[in-house]
């Protein structure tokens, strides 16, 4: 397939092209203003005359996003029919952050235009909070929290819940790494990430299981404009970890190809908690490559991407805390190791008024848990191979209809005879299809409704002797599961709109909830052949309104689910001493919901005012709490920016304050946590040294070297704290090594 589409891409002639004018909004022209379409892939930067062009473009319906600094991104939709269109765009002078493009909703569209609002987070080094935690980045998305264990172990927590009721996604393809432990990382660093787009809710309409509680997909970042090669390199340093980042990445485009080849590393020492003591084993070390390569044509675009990473995780654990004597950054002892490479390819055909989706991808990665030095305790090898195409029928510019096709298949294996199995030998196939329509009416109303079918079979081979106590059978599990969801956003004005939305989703039992029979890091768990899924069905309703210097944003949400599966401890323990924990279920509800206001004052537009909220809780059927459930939060922010300071460049200076309120609501199992208040300052801007610019940012976070405990903390159960004070540098190079003009096709 993938030869089909280099040659009809090869052959194909070129002949719809999209040329005009930027300006603002005196009608001057923006030198520099980005032009950018996400199907294909393609983008170019206007010239000194405000001028662009875009040719070698498909037949059928495009969105094209216009956008410059200081100015109202702008949104066009236009359908190409072998014609040259003239578009002239003027934007409009903004202080605050507008409108962009997401692709997490099934098809290219507005944040406004979705009936579930899609929060996107730019990765904008001056920005986002400088951290050697990448998931402590997201928490600025209001309902975003993270499950951590230190700097280096975190699982994002969207709305109350976590680990499998989360779907991550690596640019699109569903990433598969054993979610379901607090004890495992994400997997996935920032390296190459340009924008974190966030479903709050469910999601099983598009991604299926494990999409119940939300989905976080981090896209990658865009192609190089064309007609031009560049690079970037990056440097971030943290005291707290005595910490090093450095990040090196080159991109280039043609007119039909386009490459990216970057590559990462971070290596952190024991963190200090709040008081000045290191918390021993907490260290971690990172390596990641990561490439693509494509083409765009008029038949269509093709992807290929590569990835890898290895993660070498030091566990704070009662042994390793015992057994460490001193700081360090080298894991040699008590740590897990997570090796990784994914393979996927993802490309899009252009079929008159229909296109497609034709994507695939295959996930390896292999855990490994260290004991004592060069002694292996576990070693778990997981294959993952996701498939999908999607159709979207003949549409116009108010309608969008798609229907589609997905599959899963995965096999997980126990390598090398090790002395702890975890899970046994398992197969899981999963099988479903789905339609989605979209359709505005009026102008001001636009309907979105979707119906699914899944079909998963998860099979699994007898691990253990049967007269031994941790003998675990062969098991055999067939799952059938409808989910949908129907919503609309009504735009009262051009400023002011509202969203409704009902959704049912699903999540299957995975494997060790099914299976587990032994000792996992500090307690001993079970598993329940007899859990049946999940069933949620939530309710969301928000709304948005802005101006020039204005936004504001408010949501509810009440999410009832059915069969809720956690982990409980039993009250009794293994004749080691070791707490035993076994998997129920339980219907159980979480409602909660967002506040988010940003200010600029008409006469001090150089301040900018920011706050959010969120708050959610989480009972079962019985009364009782559910478990991970974060503390009420508020965030302040305060920044004052201008455009020249001495030799700094778009400069500013920020103060953040992080307050999270008594958390008394706990599940059986936990122990309340105290609300706790944490202050930052950053500052930072552009050095332009002759034809260079550095963009450099120091930030001190936890000003007071706070002592506290997040609720959502595991280092609790060790009776460690969080990190403390931590001083950091960053520095961003970016740099031009060639431009030529496409339509010239000579050096400059």
């Amino acid at each position: 397939m993938l030869c089909i589409m280099i040659m009809l891409y090869h052959y194909a002639s070129a002949q719809n092209r999209i040329k005009g004018i930027i300006t603002d909004e005196n009608n001057q022209p923006l030198t520099g203003a980005t032009v950018f379409l996400p199907e294909t892939d393609k983008g170019t930067v206007t010239n000194k005359n405000g001028a662009y062009f875009l040719n070698n473009l498909p037949d059928g319906k495009i969105k094209i996003e216009f956008s410059f600094i200081g100015y109202v991104n702008r949104i066009e939709t236009v359908i190409l029919s072998g014609k040259e269109i003239d578009l002239n765009v003027s934007l409009q002078p903004t202080i605050v952050k507008t409108d962009e493009i997401v692709i997490s909703g099934g098809y290219s569209s507005t944040q406004h235009e979705n009936a579930v609002k899609i929060d996107a987070l730019k990765l904008d080094m001056l920005d986002i909070r400088t951290t050697p935690n990448f998931v402590d980045m997201l928490r600025k998305i209001p309902g975003v929290d993270m499950i951590s264990k230190g700097s280096g172990i975190s699982k994002p927590v969207i709305r109350g819940l976590s680990m499998n009721d989360i779907l991550v996604l690596n640019n699109g393809v569903r990433y598969e790494n054993y979610q379901y432990s607090d004890h495992h990382p994400i997997g996935i660093d920032e390296f190459g990430i340009e924008d974190v787009e966030v479903i709050k809710g469910p999601a099983s309409l598009l991604y299926g299981s494990d999409a119940i509680g939300g989905v976080l997909n981090f896209i990658r970042e865009k192609p190089a404009p064309i007609g031009t090669v560049e690079g970037d390199y990056s440097l971030k340093l943290f005291s707290n970890t005595l910490g090093i980042t450095n990040d090196l990445g080159i991109k280039a485009s043609s007119k039909k190809l386009f490459a990216v080849i970057r590559a990462g590393q971070k290596s952190d020492a024991d963190f200090l908690q709040g008081g000045g003591a290191y918390a021993p084993n907490s260290r971690f070390n990172d390596f990641s490559l990561k490439s693509n390569f494509g083409g765009t044509g008029k038949s269509g675009t093709f992807n290929v991407f590569y990835d890898y990473n290895i993660q070498n995780l030091g566990m704070t654990e009662p042994e390793a805390i015992d057994m460490i004597q001193e700081r360090g950054r080298h894991t040699e002892l008590y740590y897990e190791q997570l090796r990784t490479q994914m393979l996927s390819s993802r490309n899009k055909l252009y079929l008159g008024k229909m296109k497609m989706d034709v994507n695939a991808s295959y996930q390896n990665t292999m855990l490994t848990h260290f004991g004592e030095p060069e002694q292996y305790e576990i070693q778990m090898q997981l294959g993952t191979f996701t498939y999908e195409t999607k159709l979207y029928l003949p549409s116009d510019l108010k309608s969008e209809y798609i229907i589609g096709f997905q599959g899963i298949n995965q096999v997980n294996k126990n390598m090398n005879d090790r002395p702890v199995k975890l899970l046994p030998n398992a197969v899981m196939n999963n099988y479903s299809a789905f339609v989605l329509i979209q359709r505005t009416f009026l102008s001001k109303l636009k309907f979105q409704a979707g119906l699914r079918y899944d079909t998963r079979i998860i099979t699994s081979d007898p691990l253990g002797l049967p007269d031994s106590s941790d003998y675990r059978p062969s098991l055999t599990k067939n799952y059938g599961s409808m989910s949908g969801s129907v919503g609309m956003t009504y735009n009262f004005t051009s400023k002011f709109l509202i969203r409704a939305n009902f959704a049912s989703a699903y999540r299957t039992p995975n494997l060790a909830e099914l299976t587990s029979n032994g000792q996992h890091e500090t307690r001993y768990e079970i598993g329940n052949e007899n859990l049946v899924p999940e069933l949620s069905h939530e309710y969301d309703l928000s709304m948005h309104y802005h101006k020039e210097n204005f936004t504001f944003d408010l949501a509810g949400f009440y999410n009832v689910i059915n069969n809720y599966i956690f982990i409980s401890p039993t009250g009794t323990s293994t004749p080691g001493g070791i707490p035993i924990y076994r998997y129920l279920q339980s219907n159980s509800t979480l409602k909660g919901g967002e506040a988010g206001i940003h200010y600029h004052p008409e006469t001090m537009k150089w301040l900018h005012l920011q706050s959010t909220f969120a708050t959610v809780v989480g009972k079962r059927s019985d009364g009782s709490y559910l478990p991970f459930i974060p503390a009420h939060k508020l965030e302040f922010e305060i920044q004052a920016s201008g455009q020249k300071l001495f030799v700094l460049s778009k400069p500013f200076v920020s103060a953040n304050s992080h307050i999270a309120f008594d958390q008394n609501k706990v599940a059986p199992d936990e122990t309340a946590t105290p609300g706790y208040t944490l202050f930052d300052l950053a500052a930072g801007g552009e050095i332009r040294i002759r034809q260079q610019t550095l963009q450099i940012k120091f930030g001190i976070y936890n000003i007071f070297d706070k002592k506290y405990v997040d609720h959502l903390s595991t280092l609790k159960e060790v009776g460690l704290y969080d990190p403390g004070r931590n001083i950091t540098f960053s520095i961003k190079i970016p740099f031009n090594i060639a431009t030529y003009d496409p339509e010239r096709q000579h050096s400059k």
